[in-house]
């Protein structure tokens, strides 16, 4: 239906019922995918989840909650911790990467991410941003990170300068939280508070599929557990970790079309 002056009178009744008379069919969403399980491991039921990475054979975690947060890391093929670090009174841990030398985590209302040794997880230095800090991963030459809106930061790898952002499209109502950088440069991010993972197209923002994660914990194992949130490709293949906040598993997966 064209809109024209012959059209006016229907166009004012169908605006109060609520229908658009005027705009054309809606565009597709981005296609659907889902989780191909390979296997599972244990996980601390304990840790409130909000970062996830392998990096090097070590396996970098974050975890929330007032004065009980912490910087992880452990050995990926045996799950042996090497490093735990605490963070200081009641500041709330997010998401976490490594980029070079530099371990960086998020605090979520706190205004600044903590720059770590990448073996000992010890503070070496503290970086002021503006906003709440969510999810954060590494490419190449720059740093990814959600604040809880959606749109994407990129940042400095070193200095955590910002450097410029885009906004998601092809999805409704996007939430990203925790991010993973993947090697093929696009990223995935959980999509809050859902058990949807978004594959994001980071230069435009576009959202390229929407992967469907949910059932993977069993009822009795899902009565403490909160929502997915962690996402970890292993290098070199095309295969990824996920986990979530109070999870006391942790999934290797493949993401396949449906």
């Amino acid at each position: 239906m064209k809109c024209n002056r012959s059209s006016l009178a229907v166009v004012v009744l169908v605006s109060v019922l609520g229908v658009g008379a005027c705009s054309g069919p809606e565009e597709p969403g981005p296609p659907r995918w889902r989780v191909e399980v390979i296997g599972s491991s244990p996980h601390d039921p304990q840790a409130f989840t909000q970062g996830l990475e392998v990096v090097d054979g070590v396996r970098y975690e974050s975890t929330g909650m007032w004065g009980v947060s912490t910087a992880r890391a452990a050995d990926q093929r045996t799950g042996t911790e090497t490093a735990r670090v605490a963070l200081p009174g009641r500041v709330f841990g997010e998401g976490m990467t490594k980029a070079g030398a530099i371990v960086w985590q998020l605090t979520w209302q706190d205004g600044f991410a903590i720059a770590r040794d990448p073996v000992t997880l010890a503070e070496t230095g503290r970086a002021d941003y503006q906003g709440e800090g969510w999810g954060l991963c590494a490419q190449p030459h720059r740093l990814v990170m959600s604040d809880g809106t959606d749109t994407l930061t990129f940042r400095d790898p070193v200095t955590f300068a910002r450097t410029g952002s885009v906004t998601l499209s092809g999805f409704r109502d996007p939430k990203p939280n925790e991010l993973d950088c993947a090697e093929d440069g696009t990223v995935y991010a959980n999509n809050y508070p859902s058990d949807e993972i978004l594959h994001i197209d980071p230069q435009d923002g576009r959202v390229l599929a929407v992967i469907e994660a949910g059932g993977l914990l069993t009822p009795a194992e899902q009565k403490g557990a909160e929502v997915l949130n962690g996402i970890a490709q292993l290098p070199g293949t095309d295969r990824f970790l996920l986990t979530g906040k109070y999870w006391p598993r942790i999934f290797e997966v493949r993401f396949v079309e449906k």
